[in-house]
């Protein structure tokens, strides 16, 4: 039975604060757990190094709790998952197999402004134009790449589908809940393939620390997803694109700028 006085509550705190509110903003928006974690870690004083393997750790375990909750709230669209899933663990196994072999450091500039452009589009879209559901096109294509920036590290799977079905059109609370339940399995690829240099020791006190607060972050997401009208939610969405490119552009001029490398 685990002894629950042994457990340094106090040095655990922040890590599962940093954790509950990343995943629930990132639940809620399908991105963003990334760039506020790590940013929030590394001004806790974790070298960014750390930072980046404890949140790939998380993010293995986060992202199933964040589809399931997404799924109970009616907030997945199971066709459009099965069209999404294939494709993303494809190019998820194609980054990781191309991240030692072809260096692809040219396609982050490209990422940010394309993410810049679709969040400045839908923050403008939002509040003229009824927001109806279509039915998608490029579904596959636009999973295959987004699998493949995630797992190369020159990009983030939510932001670049997301981003995506939305500037085609979609229903924003039942894209970013498809797109959440659909990560588990990219991720779970992407992180099964490193699992042999990550293993147990990964597992430090600030990944117990963010697994703590990001399952719980999750469900609250899953919720606000469900409930924030369809504009807000793409106004949001929008915002945050804007906000990650910024970040991004930050850390290709300023080197040391902490900025979690998938965004």
């Amino acid at each position: 039975m685990m002894d629950l006085a042994a457990i340094p509550w106090a040095h655990l705190a922040p890590f599962i604060l940093i954790g509950f509110l990343a995943q629930a903003v990132g639940s809620a928006l399908g991105m963003g757990f990334g760039v506020i974690s790590n940013s929030l870690l590394v001004m806790l004083g974790l070298p960014p190094v750390a930072a980046s393997v404890a949140i790939h750790t998380v993010e293995g375990f986060t992202s199933g709790t964040s589809g399931l909750a997404h799924a109970a709230q009616g907030n997945v669209d199971w066709p459009l998952f099965a069209r999404l899933v294939v494709p993303g663990i494809v190019g998820g196994l194609i980054g990781v197999w191309t991240l030692g072999i072809v260096h692809v450091e040219g396609a982050r500039p490209v990422v940010l402004v394309y993410l810049a452009a679709v969040g400045v589009y839908l923050i403008w879209r939002a509040p003229r134009r009824p927001v109806a559901y279509r039915r998608m096109r490029f579904v596959g294509p636009l999973s295959l790449v987004g699998g493949f920036l995630d797992a190369s590290g020159r990009g983030g799977w939510g932001a670049i589908v997301i981003a995506g079905l939305l500037a085609q059109g979609m229903t924003p609370r039942m894209a970013i809940g498809t797109v959440n339940a659909a990560s588990f399995f990219v991720t779970m690829t992407v992180l099964a393939t490193f699992i042999g240099t990550l293993g147990l020791a990964s597992f430090t006190l600030a990944a117990s620390g963010l697994l703590t607060g990001g399952l719980a972050g999750a469900s609250l997401g899953a919720w606000l997803t469900r409930y924030i009208p369809p504009k807000p939610l793409m106004q949001l969405v929008g915002i945050t694109l804007a906000a990650i490119s910024f970040w991004g552009f930050l850390g290709l001029m300023f080197g040391p700028v902490p900025v979690f490398p998938r965004f």
